[in-house]
């Protein structure tokens, strides 16, 4: 057999499935595509993540928003990375994986020096931020690219501890991120170039504790840190990675491809941009929307301009990869990678304000009876310290999820930790309205924060099983864009966790967020029953 086998070239003849090629050929090709793609897709959760750190030390610096604003930077981030998904899940067929992931994580320095250089202005207006917002959703399309790439590189057998190695291993992008963030904000890291520190109006911390208010603080470096791993991640991508004919058959030449990945990109930030217009409140946007109206809008919107503005071979091959919504399991699918997934961003894009919002501040009630929440709590715990714990964990364990469901099958453990996730959600917001109606909020710190390690744990697992079934129920021709389109959907979970949470804490009932996401986890959980284990299923516990 004459194939080449050198990095950074095209390969025509892949088939994973025959055990003598994988042996003497194949495995070694796939494994350096992986482990390639993993520290790619780990900047990129970074740099669609880093707002969740970032609003908490605007709040501590002073910047002139209110709390509500501040949760929109972290929705907004949220819902362009899950919109930017979309069209990232066609992306390898029509560009190839070694072009796409290239140009993808290169994209991501954009984002990361406009960040830093809007944030060493507090003087701008929110839409200048909400736009860099906006723009680190880059980061957040990244995943649909990279699992429909790895996913067409692997046998069936390993498709579920393949893929959660790339999403349990790139996911520590988001604790990667919030311990790397709050220590780079400490230091001068390059010196005058990145311009002026700023002065901590409140405490602050990070994982060994607070930082008081007062200290010197670099918050520009939030976004500038990035090119330290960008630039040389992105030259390894470039050299280290293949294209598979067998999968994207006309790519059309390196240039072209990456035209193709320009050209969709660009398109799918049109919607996502009038929808937030629609959406937002005065004086950045109209307000006319509520978030049940502005998403499905959103994402509709974005697959009509995918399917009426493509050209050429990219129209045929659209066409062909929209085959997968006229199948069920699409869509049951869909439901249950919200449940693992859309949980795992979601709180993690929420859960730093939240914690500083609940625990920082002293509840109590005035003359009159009314609870008000703008004392500070002098006990406060610092969101900076634990933040990252939760999606720590989520990533660590989602590797041993894909293993495990290897072994039993992916639906068994999707059933487990959607109980699980029932029980815990509940829980956490009967917590969260205790320390929300308490003058000393952190003594329910500790089992609050226990309860969502435990929902993050199982969110993670359950990503590995949900891997695992998509793996199991659809061809290899398929797999790919399924896995692209659910995890875009589930990634409106960065966008709905804050909007809800925030909202209900404005409302003075955080609990009734949690109840809600219990509520459809429970829901879920039938789902996945119905379809997948109950006796005369059509496809029993793929």
């Amino acid at each position: 057999m004459n194939m080449k086998t050198q990095s950074g070239v095209d390969i025509a003849d892949w088939r994973p499935e025959d055990e003598r090629f994988w042996e003497t050929t194949g495995k070694k090709i796939a494994y350096r595509n992986l482990w390639i793609s993993v520290p790619s897709l780990l900047c990129g959760f970074a740099v669609w993540g880093m707002w969740g750190i970032i609003t908490v030390q605007m709040l501590n610096l002073g910047f002139p928003f209110t709390q509500a604003e501040l949760f929109t930077l972290t929705a907004i981030s949220g819902l362009a990375g899950a919109t930017m998904r979309i069209p990232a899940s066609f992306l390898i067929r029509l560009a190839g994986g070694r072009n796409t992931i290239f140009l993808t994580t290169a994209m991501l320095l954009a984002p990361a020096i406009g960040t830093g250089i809007a944030l060493q202005h507090k003087e701008w207006p929110l839409w200048v931020f909400q736009l860099m917002a906006l723009w680190s959703g880059v980061g957040g399309g990244n995943f649909a690219s990279s699992m429909s790439n790895i996913s067409t590189f692997f046998p069936k057998r390993l498709q579920g501890t393949a893929l959660g190695l790339n999403a349990g291993l790139g996911n520590f992008g988001v604790t990667t991120m919030q311990i790397v963030i709050p220590l780079v904000m400490t230091m001068s890291l390059f010196g005058g170039f990145a311009g002026e520190s700023m002065t901590l109006v409140k405490d602050s911390g990070w994982i060994f504790g607070k930082i008081t208010a007062g200290t010197p603080t670099w918050i520009q470096n939030a976004g500038f840190a990035w090119l330290l791993s960008l630039i040389p991640l992105s030259i390894l991508c470039y050299f280290g990675m293949n294209n598979l004919k067998t999968v994207s058959p006309d790519i059309g030449g390196t240039i072209g491809a990456f035209l193709k990945i320009i050209w969709l990109y660009t398109l799918s930030f049109v919607p996502a941009g009038l929808g937030l217009y629609l959406y937002l409140p005065k004086p950045t946007g109209l307000g006319l929307l509520n978030m049940w109206v502005a998403m499905p809008l959103i994402i509709i919107s974005t697959l009509l301009v995918l399917k009426l503005t493509a050209f050429g071979t990219m129209k045929e091959n659209i066409s062909k990869q929209f085959a997968i919504f006229s199948n069920k399991h699409t869509w049951s699918m869909t439901a249950l990678y919200i449940v693992t997934f859309g949980s795992f961003i979601g709180f993690s894009m929420a859960l730093p304000l939240a914690i500083t919002v609940i625990f920082g501040i002293s509840h109590v009630p005035d003359a009159a009876g009314v609870m008000q929440h703008t004392l500070k709590n002098p006990n406060a715990v610092s969101a900076l310290t634990y933040a990252w714990i939760g999606p720590f964990v989520g990533a660590l364990v989602r590797p041993i999820g894909g293993w495990i469901s290897d072994k039993v099958g992916g639906s068994i453990v999707t059933q487990i930790i959607s109980a699980v996730m029932v029980v815990a959600s509940g829980w956490v917001g009967y917590v969260m309205m205790q320390a929300y109606g308490s003058a000393t909020p952190e003594q329910y710190f500790s089992t609050f924060m226990w309860l969502f390690v435990l929902l993050f744990a199982a969110s993670g697992i359950g990503n590995g099983s949900t891997f695992r079934t998509i793996g199991v129920i659809f061809d290899r021709q398929q797999a790919g864009p399924v896995l692209g389109w659910t995890s875009a959907i589930a990634a409106y979970g960065a966008f709905i966790a804050p909007v809800v949470i925030g909202a209900q804490i404005k409302a003075g009932t955080p609990q009734m967020a949690m109840y809600g996401f219990a509520v459809f986890y429970a829901l879920c959980l039938v789902l996945n029953w119905w379809f997948y284990l109950r006796a005369g299923s059509e496809i029993k516990n793929p």
